[in-house]
């Protein structure tokens, strides 16, 4: 599933190409995703001006002249920039069945593919207020990536917390955006075990915690996210983050640290993957 840096590259990636670019025509080939396609979404956009492509967590915010159209990757979802000159009539890229929508411009086209269907495109009109208070987006938590984010908030929001703390990260009500990758990744850099209860964890332990996650997801934005089985890029290309994982996917390999094999447990129907020596 794409997680933060996953979506992040794809919005850095889509970004220099549909900003203040007009929307030609929309073509929705299949509107049945984890929630529908807005049956007038055609109509809303065609002509109209994107003027900022934001990110709130997993979410993709294009900001559009009468509203906002908002987009999840899912489980296997990924949006990619393809060339398309109308003044030379060309045709599109041929699709495929999993290829849902298209966004045609000038000189390129955006098109959404989701083979499992769970990604959602939505739409959220001006008149209604801000995008922020969106049922999707108001209760979400701090971005990670942001001054906002530290050790004192964890430490103050997790002290009647027995849960365990990757759970605590995954649940998105303190800090949204750390994914089961990266949250499992980001624990062994600060080296605290994953079933540790939160409100254990002292003030000293989260400033390493949060030191690790903002330097696990600011690593794998500059490498392009992780490729597991769908992600790719706005080109087309793969990350390459996964390369240098520390202990995902990793069960029985050994420590790259201390040599002790990589354990594998089962978090709230989530693979999480540490050492049990170099974590405690």
């Amino acid at each position: 599933m794409p997680e933060l840096p996953e979506v992040e590259v794809t919005r850095r990636g889509i970004m220099p190409y549909i900003t203040n670019r007009r929307i030609r025509r929309v073509e929705v080939r299949s509107a049945m995703l984890r929630w529908p396609v807005p049956t007038q979404l055609a109509t809303l956009l065609n002509g109209r001006l994107i003027t900022r492509v934001e990110r709130r967590g997993k979410y993709l915010l294009l900001e559009i002249e009468s509203g906002w159209l908002l987009i999840h990757l899912g489980m296997t979802g990924t949006l990619r920039i393809l060339p398309y000159p109308a003044a030379s009539h060309s045709p599109l890229l041929p699709s495929d069945r999993h290829d849902h929508i298209d966004w045609v411009f000038d000189e390129c086209v955006l098109r959404f593919r989701d083979p499992r269907r769970f990604g959602a495109v939505l739409w959220h009109a001006g008149t209604v207020g801000p995008v922020l208070l969106h049922p999707l987006l108001a209760k979400l938590g701090i971005e990670p990536l942001s001054a906002d984010f530290n050790s004192a908030l964890l430490h103050y929001r997790t002290r009647t917390r027995s849960t365990a703390i990757k759970q605590v990260l995954l649940g998105g009500q303190i800090v949204v955006g750390v994914g089961n990758i990266y949250a499992s990744e980001s624990l062994f850099r600060a080296g605290i075990h994953p079933a540790t209860a939160a409100g254990r964890i002292s003030v000293k332990r989260y400033e390493k915690l949060v030191t690790e996650i903002r330097a696990t997801l600011s690593e794998a934005i500059e490498k392009g996210g992780s490729t597991l089985r769908d992600f790719v890029g706005s080109d087309g290309k793969r990350g390459y983050f996964q390369l240098d994982y520390f202990v995902y996917g990793r069960n029985g390999e050994p420590c790259r640290h201390c040599g002790t094999p990589i354990r594998q447990i089962v978090q709230g129907q989530r693979s999480t993957y540490y050492c049990p020596r170099c974590q405690r």
